[in-house]
């Protein structure tokens, strides 16, 4: 495929040199590898970034290989193979400074983890949780502290889509199965055979030394220095949050899924993940932050939308732009990546930027996918 990328680089050099960045980093890729890499600004050509929920298909993919070798049950409770699971509660709501717990009307499964309709929550979402938190001085899963996860589930299980803790359970779940830490796990099944040297948990001093710093948007728009960050030690290997990787790994990862799970799955696998696990259950198309500092409000494109197994999915073609079943997510330092496995194009953009969804960084990539599109359309010939 022909691919120049001359406005794209144009799109990224112009946002670092107009303030709206100080760092970003985009690939390119299709199945046969890599279309386009351009970073500029603070993020060099090599820089690490912190991937945070990207972390989360990878993880998926993890969980999946032992789904493909018949090790573990997409209907599975999640306690009968982690059985600290069956204490969680559900938080329904508090008597003046109490909170309310009761049992859940049902278990949760490990499809419902790898879908988000568990019933956990996360601490900057849900303004039950945060509460709950501020009430009990309970530890969140940013302090790196592994009993942030056994914190109450915030709806019944298989009721509601929420984002929460769940991948970070799905990857309990393959340390129980492997009998490794998911970072060795991964190192050997998923970042060796795809050529992610970078890809870690535990990053060493060089990898540190590339480590793209976090900024904060400020009221007046520019950015400064940010104090919230990934801990520098963690007691577990957070599979919905803690690893960190260069964009040409997190690139060599979505080719692997363009091309149907080469490398790390069986197609029939890859295929099965990207349907659609979470019907008749919406997403929402609103998502109001609990912590203005790390989020801001998400609202959601007028697109039908879903989920598969550890993947959003855009359940509609959006006019010069990605196809029906193209399957993306984000991680909360404003990184962003999606696979169209119809065009056979898939792409990321990284920056290390808070509040997420920053709107600076959200029209900055909505303009690379334009700018991608464009260039797919002039390289592939109409049928």
């Amino acid at each position: 495929m022909a691919f120049d990328g001359s406005a794209i680089k144009a799109l990224l050099d112009n946002a670092v040199s107009k303030g709206a960045v100080h760092g970003i980093a985009a690939v390119v890729v299709d199945r046969s590898g890599t279309l386009f890499h351009h970073a500029v600004g603070e993020a060099g050509p090599h820089a690490m970034f912190r991937n945070a929920s990207m972390t989360k298909a990878v993880a998926t993919t993890a969980a999946l290989q032992f789904v493909e070798k018949g090790l573990l049950s997409l209907d599975a409770t999640v306690e009968s193979i982690l059985p600290e699971f069956g204490q969680l509660q559900v938080l329904e709501g508090f008597d003046g400074d109490t909170p309310r717990l009761r049992p859940p009307a049902s278990k949760a499964t490990v499809r419902q983890l790898m879908t988000h309709s568990a019933g956990l929550g996360y601490f900057f979402l849900s303004e039950k949780l945060s509460r709950y938190h501020e009430l009990t001085g309970e530890p969140q899963p940013l302090t790196g502290l592994k009993r942030s996860l056994l914190m109450p589930l915030v709806n019944d299980p298989g009721t509601t889509w929420e984002y929460g803790t769940n991948t970070d359970w799905l990857g309990l779940v393959v340390e129980k199965l492997s009998g490794q830490s998911l970072g060795d796990y991964l190192k050997q099944h998923v970042y060796g055979p795809l050529d992610m040297n970078d890809s870690t948990f535990e990053p060493t001093a060089e990898q540190r030394s590339r480590l793209v710093r976090v900024m904060q948007r400020q009221a007046d728009g520019t950015l400064k220095p940010s104090r919230l960050d990934l801990p520098p030690t963690s007691e577990w290997d957070a599979a919905g949050h803690g690893s960190y990787g260069t964009a040409q790994d997190y690139g060599r990862f979505l080719r692997a899924w363009l091309n149907d799970g080469a490398g790390v799955l069986e197609p029939a696998t890859a295929r099965m993940a990207l349907q659609d696990h979470l019907a008749p259950i919406k997403v929402p198309t609103f998502l109001k932050s609990a912590m203005p500092e790390l989020t801001n409000d998400v609202s959601a494109p007028p697109v039908p939308q879903s989920w598969g197994l550890g993947f959003h999915l855009t359940l509609d073609n959006v006019p010069g732009m990605r196809s029906k079943g193209t399957a993306d997510w984000s991680g909360v330092f404003n990184t962003y990546y999606w696979i169209d496995r119809e065009k056979g194009i898939a792409a990321v953009l990284m920056t290390q930027l808070l509040p997420f969804f920053d709107m600076p960084v959200v029209h900055t990539l909505i303009g690379f996918e334009n700018a991608v599109y464009r260039q797919v359309g002039a390289a592939v010939p109409a049928a």
